[in-house]
């Protein structure tokens, strides 16, 4: 078993081997601010509202001996600020692109987020797609199946989270750290892989819009 420590500026005369930019790209209520809750917090907020402008977050990890500085970008999914994300995308090192299993068209969207990292980024950046929502079973619309295929037809990772239950976020955060530390993606992660803990200090301090929030108050990012 693989166990992973995240540290939060407690590293000491420790040095991070490698630095990564991850940015966090997809259609608006996908979960991408939830997913990155749960992996820095281990928590999940139903109420926390759409992410405004651009929320940036930076955590060290080892994996297999290896410290690694991951630098999270998260970005905001509203259309009004689309033309913010070309800038974030430059020099990231993954793509990891959110949508929701039960919203059909968070899945058509994927294409398009695609295509706006290959014009930045061309091959040079890992496309991770992660199909949220996992739990939500009975309403469910995307298959793994047909989600899995269409992270291989962009040549990229599919990982399936629930940010809600904290079902396979070390897993897809273990997949890139795996494919980073290897140089090429590594196997798709399945379904129901077993859920690795991850010890976590120093929550993130989450800014928003007061405006924003009273307007979104009835939407769930789950």
């Amino acid at each position: 078993m693989i166990i992973w420590i995240i540290m939060a500026g407690v590293l000491g005369s420790a040095t991070p081997t490698a630095k990564f930019k991850l940015v966090f790209l997809g259609d608006i209520y996908t979960g991408k601010t939830s997913i990155i809750n749960r992996f820095m917090n281990d928590t999940f907020d139903a109420n926390y509202q759409a992410t405004i402008g651009i929320d940036f977050l930076s955590k060290t990890i080892y994996h297999e001996n290896q410290a690694i500085r991951l630098q999270l970008w998260d970005t905001a999914g509203q259309e009004r600020f689309r033309s913010l994300i070309p800038n974030y995308i430059r020099d990231s090192s993954v793509a990891i692109i959110v949508f929701d299993v039960t919203n059909k068209q968070t899945f058509l969207s994927i294409d398009r987020w695609v295509q706006d990292v290959r014009s930045e980024r061309g091959k040079e950046a890992l496309i991770v797609i992660a199909g949220n929502k996992m739990d939500k079973v009975e309403e469910r619309i995307v298959s793994y199946e047909e989600a899995s295929e269409k992270a291989k037809a962009h040549e990229g990772l599919y990982v399936e989270t629930s940010a809600k239950t904290g079902d396979n976020i070390s897993q897809l955060f273990k997949q890139i750290a795996t494919s980073l530390t290897n140089g090429k993606p590594t196997v798709t992660a399945q379904p129901n892989t077993p859920e690795q803990r991850i010890v976590l200090t120093n929550p993130p301090q989450n800014q928003t819009n007061e405006a924003a929030r009273a307007q979104d108050k009835k939407n769930c990012a789950c």
